[in-house]
């Protein structure tokens, strides 16, 4: 059963003073379901995230939370009247004040502040810990107590500013997870904006890639890397290579690596260009095919090993194979094509561009802009 629409960004632009920086951005969280806004550095993705929280005006569109709209075109609600979380990049705590005077900050008129404050400290596993100061906890701790001070008031929604990125690697990691796990666990509602794809898909029931301004996929993570809509977003997220093909019917494209059909009909006329997007996963080791390329450059991955393939055409291509299977750089090996379900874009001028775009079902690759 699906939940109530929570948050809704109607052809919303937004910027700093006079300057637009995000223009007709659309898309919806469902109540319970944690967002996040990914993309480059200027690409517009904190400037949605202070125009929800209130930190800044919009030029156009609204901003709707639970049904009321809290921002449009001449009108902007108080940040502190939204009912809005917020953990910020660098954590924000007050340095005198104690673990538990940081968390019961906002909450200074509850009638179960000492308890609330407890609950919080047992959430974020820092139990015990409420009488320390900031300055004498790591940067996991901190952003910890940054989370917990965020969600004692019960906000409809929870807003993230790259809360992970001044941890170590290794402590992101674990950090999104259980931050996931914290908020499902609560039912809360959340936004996150990150440049990092892994954080982004270990966090985020739903994905917004963002370019220049402009939301190019509101999608889950899943259909964001087998179904991208646009050869951006297919670049963009994770890894892959495109080679040029020439579609010999509705199903099939002839390529370099001969024909590959996929799993359904295509809109690209017969005879049109295409590019084929091919994934590392797309590309299998098959020591006796005919099919060669050569080994330009390889990453031991622990299980497995990403190889860096070049062709006798020099297209280059990506592939994972066992790491058992090892293999130098400028060694020439076999290997097969296994991907059933091809991401097809047309190239611009091709029959296929000239094309109407469809929306819905498996009909939705458009030609390159």
């Amino acid at each position: 059963m699906s939940q109530p629409l929570l948050l809704n960004l109607r052809n919303l632009a937004c910027g700093y003073g006079d300057q637009r920086i995000v223009q007709n951005l659309n898309l919806h969280l469902n109540a319970g379901d944690i967002g996040c806004l990914l993309g480059s550095s200027g690409c517009g993705k904190t400037t949605t995230l202070r125009a929800i929280a209130g930190f800044e005006p919009v030029h156009d569109g609204e901003i709707q939370l639970a049904g009321e709209v809290i921002s449009r075109a001449g009108f902007t609600l108080s940040p502190e009247k939204r009912r809005i979380g917020m953990v910020f990049q660098d954590y924000a705590l007050f340095p005198h004040l104690t673990v538990a005077q940081n968390i019961a900050f906002g909450i200074s008129k509850h009638p179960r502040q000492a308890e609330v404050v407890d609950e919080m400290l047992e959430l974020v596993k820092l139990g015990g810990l409420g009488g320390r100061y900031p300055h004498e906890l790591s940067g996991g701790q901190q952003q910890r107590v940054a989370l917990a001070r965020a969600l004692a008031p019960e906000p409809q929604l929870l807003l993230l500013d790259e809360p992970f990125s001044n941890l170590d690697v290794e402590l992101r990691r674990r950090l999104s997870h259980e931050v996931r796990d914290i908020l499902k666990s609560r039912g809360t509602s959340a936004i996150l904006v990150t440049h990092d794809q892994e954080e982004a898909f270990a966090v985020s029931d739903h994905v917004g890639v963002f370019k220049e301004g402009r939301l190019e996929q509101w999608d889950t993570p899943y259909n964001l890397y087998h179904e991208p809509q646009t050869p951006f977003v297919a670049s963009f997220i994770g890894q892959g290579y495109f080679i040029r093909g020439q579609m010999s019917s509705h199903e099939a494209v002839n390529t370099e690596l001969g024909e590959l059909r996929g799993d359904r009909a295509y809109i690209m006329a017969p005879g049109s260009s295409v590019d084929v997007l091919l994934r590392p996963d797309d590309i299998i080791h098959a020591p006796d095919s005919e099919l060669r390329a050569t080994i330009v450059g390889k990453s031991f991955l622990g299980a497995s090993t990403l190889y860096r393939l070049q062709l006798a055409t020099g297209s280059q291509l990506e592939a994972i194979f066992a790491s058992h299977i090892d293999h130098q750089v400028g060694q020439d090996v076999g290997i097969a094509v296994k991907a059933d379900h091809l991401v097809l874009f047309a190239v611009p001028g091709s029959v296929a561009a000239q094309l109407p775009r469809q929306e819905n079902g498996v009909r939705r690759y458009s030609s390159a802009t």
